[in-house]
């Protein structure tokens, strides 16, 4: 149990650490040469801007962005791949894909987008969520501290805020939401039912009053084994001893 414990934990801090360490050494590379790589993030609507889907996430703007983006996104990676098992690669594939996706879709023009926060903001809406969509104590004990720590990020998804990418946040939290609602249904191991000796007793099949294929046979059949019964009750009427 321990080890198993153990592995599980490991393999749970895993892919946040080298998704953090990708982002770091994305930046200092940035910093080190003095390039920008802000032109390969999100740009809405144009079709070389579909490359950010896929890299922006992974651009930050300065130290300080980097900065903030880095415990939430390490955290709330963990806290899905520890207690989602089941769901947590496609979830997190789900919440990246769709919400650089939609940025390019529904978001400003002649910007480009880059950073973690709408992936961050995707995954806050999922933990949350996940509390309501699948009601049960882990979910619900999991919601309550995402909201404690992160609700008031939810300001960033408001308009107006110069220099930042609320549309990311909006969206990554819509997408945080249906991504939620999509595997409510897949159940973790923890979270099935446990079924208690009484209901794992096997139910006594019914008696029936008629044979259960009686109807099922066609006429010809029960009037031909009706002639047979009266064959055999006529020859041993017959017999002598």
């Amino acid at each position: 149990m321990g080890k198993k414990f153990s592995k599980h934990l490991v393999e749970s801090i895993s892919f946040p650490a080298k998704l953090i360490i990708l982002l770091w050494v994305v930046h200092l590379f940035q910093f080190l040469t003095g390039l920008s790589l802000g032109a390969w993030g999100v740009y809405p609507r144009e079709v070389f801007g579909l490359r950010g889907v896929i890299l922006s996430p992974l651009i930050h703007a300065d130290w300080g962005h980097l900065l903030s983006n880095t415990p939430p996104l390490f955290v709330l990676t963990f806290m899905i791949m520890f207690f989602y098992r089941r769901v947590a690669v496609p979830s997190f594939i789900m919440i990246y894909l769709l919400t650089g996706l939609t940025v390019w879709a529904f978001a400003r023009d002649q910007v480009f987008h880059i950073g973690a926060s709408g992936v961050v903001y995707g995954l806050v809406a999922f933990v949350f969520w996940n509390g309501i969509f699948r009601w049960n104590i882990k979910s619900i004990a999991l919601a309550l501290v995402v909201a404690f720590y992160y609700g008031g990020m939810m300001i960033g998804v408001l308009p107006g805020q110069e220099g930042i990418s609320w549309e990311s946040h909006l969206f990554g939290a819509i997408v945080g939401i249906l991504t939620s609602f999509w595997y409510k249904k897949t159940i973790e191991k923890d979270e099935e039912k446990k079924l208690y000796s009484w209901e794992q007793e096997q139910v006594e099949e019914p008696k029936h009053f008629f044979e259960q294929d009686l109807f099922e046979r066609t006429k010809e059949e029960r009037q031909k084994e009706k002639e047979q019964q009266n064959w055999l009750s006529d020859w041993n009427s017959d017999r002598t001893w």
